[in-house]
């Protein structure tokens, strides 16, 4: 090895280092400022509350992780067959010509500001939610919607990636044995794309869970139990978002400490399909 090549490589492993230590500094920072919180109110308390009144010391979060979870599912279960179906139109059926039309929109569209969709569904998609089913519009239904179409573009583009890296062989010999089109999408490429595809949702989670500002304009940033879709809510994210600005002493480590809870959600929701698509990848080895 040259000296450098080695220069490089220390170079390379020093950046890493600090990186790794400034997530280790970030989480330890945020630990220390949330266990006041956690000490004066209790860790179940906080997390099955469901009473958020800062101005009585009541600190319960438990409304916020369910307008999470929620609002992140219903935009995944709008996007993610959206985001599959236009993924393999493009690669697998559209011509050269249009999928070189379409896909500068779908980047576009990944590269456009949060409050650009958040405006979006202010002055269109709130009134019409107001029209059909009635309230104010600003409901779960609403950042759902909106969210969607925020992380449709990335699945997209991701699993267009995913299904582009399967070999042309597997096509060859699917297409030879006599397979339509639609079968070989179906059994082949589809299946050995899997773990791409599964990736391309991981960050759709990623980016719903993790969505501040569209979510606080639209969701109605109300800290109590939903009892519809069309009800309004309030996620972790923008209840940090809401309140760090004037929040002090035992209210400002509780705000840290539902940070520590957004980190646990997302941590599981990583790990859990993380496992999904390792045995995936397992399943197509064998």
């Amino acid at each position: 090895m040259s000296k450098k090549e080695y220069l490089i490589e220390k170079g390379l492993f020093s950046i890493t280092l600090l990186m790794v230590l400034i997530i280790c500094l970030v989480v330890t920072f945020v630990v220390i400022e949330a266990i006041p919180a956690f000490d004066y109110y209790g860790v179940f308390n906080f997390i099955f509350n469901t009473n958020w009144a800062p101005d009585n010391n009541q600190f319960g979060i438990f409304p916020m992780i369910v307008g999470s979870i929620v609002i992140t599912a219903i935009a995944l279960i709008i996007a993610v067959p959206l985001s599959l179906f236009c993924a393999i139109f493009l690669e697998e059926i559209a011509s050269v010509r249009l999928k070189n039309y379409f896909m500068p929109i779908i980047q576009t569209l990944a590269g456009i500001p949060s409050v650009i969709y958040g405006f979006f569904g202010l002055t269109l998609i709130a009134p019409i939610i107001r029209n059909v089913f009635g309230g104010s519009g600003f409901s779960i239904l609403t950042a759902s919607i909106v969210l969607a179409l925020m992380i449709t573009p990335t699945i997209i583009s991701l699993s267009q990636d995913a299904i582009k890296s399967v070999p042309n062989y597997y096509r060859e010999a699917s297409l030879g044995l006599g397979s339509t089109q639609w079968q070989c999408i179906k059994s082949i490429i589809f299946p050995v794309a899997l773990p791409g595809i599964i990736t391309a949702i991981i960050l759709g989670i990623a980016r719903a869970i993790g969505e501040t500002l569209a979510i606080l304009m639209l969701a109605g940033n109300v800290s109590s139990m939903p009892s519809s879709i069309i009800s309004p809510i309030r996620t972790l994210t923008s209840n940090i978002a809401l309140e760090m600005g004037y929040a002090t002493e035992i209210h400002y480590n509780a705000l840290f400490a539902t940070a520590i809870i957004l980190f646990i959600v997302i941590m599981c929701l990583m790990i859990v399909s993380t496992y999904v698509q390792n045995k995936c990848a397992l399943k197509e080895v064998i």
